[in-house]
């Protein structure tokens, strides 16, 4: 019997809908992608905050299971579908990876994430001080990444698909990666694995096609 669909309520050009897309993607699961305009304020019309209360993509539906958050879903799917490849189940193993996840909504999000919000949506953060952010991240991940091929050890896991899109998107929001060579291994690994799809790239800020 197949697996039905899962439904994915997203906006293309948010890195936080595209970690779900990825992971749905690498993992071969059916997907029906359900798009929310943010432009016009879908996300915070009562028909989608009834699916999540912070009017937030992205949002899943697993055939009822209603889940939202990004990190929270790569979580659920790596333990419901991964068959242990993503999610390490050992004390020392899960601790590295929710370590990356909590980077993700923190050094990642304040850093590259919102460099990219400036460049491409307006937003008023300022520009100098994000972007400096980002450079302490990402000389933080190029000195980790000499020693490990993924970002929590030798195989990927969610950890790496919470990191990808923001960092890969970071020349968005004028945030160079010429000088952290381990970093643009790293992203050109994830980008080889099957099954890998990426999102859309907005020419911005040092993104020029």
């Amino acid at each position: 019997m197949s697996q039905p669909a899962i439904k994915l309520y997203n906006f293309p050009r948010s890195g936080h809908a595209h970690r779900v897309e990825l992971m749905l993607s690498l993992l071969g699961l059916p997907t029906e992608r359900v798009f929310v305009d943010l432009a016009k304020g879908a996300h915070k019309q009562p028909e989608f905050l009834a699916l999540n209360a912070f009017g937030q993509v992205p949002v899943i539906d697993d055939q009822g299971m209603v889940l939202a958050d990004s990190n929270a879903i790569l979580v659920y799917l790596a333990q419901k579908y991964g068959k242990g490849r993503w999610l390490p189940t050992d004390p020392v193993g899960a601790a590295r990876v929710q370590r990356w996840l909590s980077v993700a909504a923190g050094q990642i999000a304040s850093g590259p994430a919102a460099a990219r919000l400036i460049t491409v949506f307006g937003a008023p953060y300022n520009a100098e001080e994000v972007i400096a952010r980002s450079h302490s991240l990402l000389k933080v991940m190029d000195q980790e990444l000499t020693n490990t091929s993924y970002l929590a050890g030798e195989e990927p896991t969610i950890a790496d698909i919470a990191a990808y899109t923001y960092i890969a998107h970071a020349p968005e929001g004028n945030v160079s990666l010429d000088d952290y060579a381990n970093v643009r291994a790293w992203l050109a690994r994830i980008e080889a694995l099957p099954g890998f799809v990426a999102m859309p790239r907005t020419v911005a800020g040092l993104q020029t096609a």
